[in-house]
């Protein structure tokens, strides 16, 4: 009997899963973990892989792997009126029918819940390694490193380089600086920052340069387009 928080699936070899909307990311996590891979996506606290896409959650890793609207192959939903609707798949380059799973990220439930998901993996990285600096985002933008995360706290910068040990050891020495491991205290910082705007360079408590987003105190209320409105009275008209 299905609880709602269950794996479905889980494709090794095709670096794929499916799971329930109620499953727990710690949960995800840990029986990924057996089989070396991970769902990259790396958000303040435990939330449920539904409230991951609804919310639109993400964390450090942004910066490279981006968000759950990246991570989502497909999703079943129901809507309002209790229909069920599918859309994808677990195949990466599925594009058959209306992307469904784009549509509810950052929905934040308005148009309906979200029953499960198909979601594309990675393997979990040989090495990592954080290093902290006061060197500015430009210069790193501009060089040839590739890092997993960067995020600016505190007038310091902190990046999260992932990979093969050879490779990571490489890229630390090139951009120079501390040792350290903060991206717990990144996430808490980001757990109590209520409002998301975009970035353009100005100060912030917290900044991931490369998705230009700033975390701060003033909670904004995401703007829905016209467009999306009248998606919303369309799909929850009973009609």
């Amino acid at each position: 009997m299905q609880t709602g928080s269950e794996i479905l699936e889980h494709e090794p070899g095709d670096l794929t899963c499916i799971v329930e909307g109620g499953i727990r990311l710690s949960v995800l996590m840990e029986a990924l973990a057996e089989h070396g891979q991970r769902l990259s996506l790396d958000p303040p606290g435990d939330p449920t892989l539904a409230e991951c896409l609804l919310d639109d959650l993400s964390g450090p890793l942004r910066h490279r792997f981006g968000t759950m609207r990246d991570l989502v192959l497909g999703v079943t939903v129901v809507l309002p009126d209790g229909m069920r609707a599918s859309s994808g798949g677990k195949v990466v380059k599925n594009v058959a029918g209306y992307d469904l799973a784009k549509l509810f990220c950052g929905s934040r439930g308005r148009l309906g819940s979200v029953e499960r998901l198909a979601l594309r993996l990675h393997p979990q990285p040989a090495a990592s390694r954080t290093i902290v600096t006061h060197a500015d985002w430009s210069t790193l933008h501009r060089s040839q490193l590739t890092p997993s995360a960067v995020d600016l706290a505190e007038g310091r910068m902190h990046v999260l380089f992932e990979g093969s040990q050879r490779a990571v050891d490489e890229q630390a020495r090139a951009l120079g600086g501390e040792e350290d491991n903060p991206w717990g205290w990144l996430r808490a910082l980001q757990a109590e920052l209520p409002g998301r705007a975009r970035w353009n360079g100005e100060d912030a408590l917290l900044v991931r340069p490369g998705p230009r987003v700033a975390y701060v105190t003033q909670l904004r209320e995401p703007a829905w387009s016209p467009l999306a409105e009248r998606v919303v009275e369309a799909m929850c008209s009973r009609s």
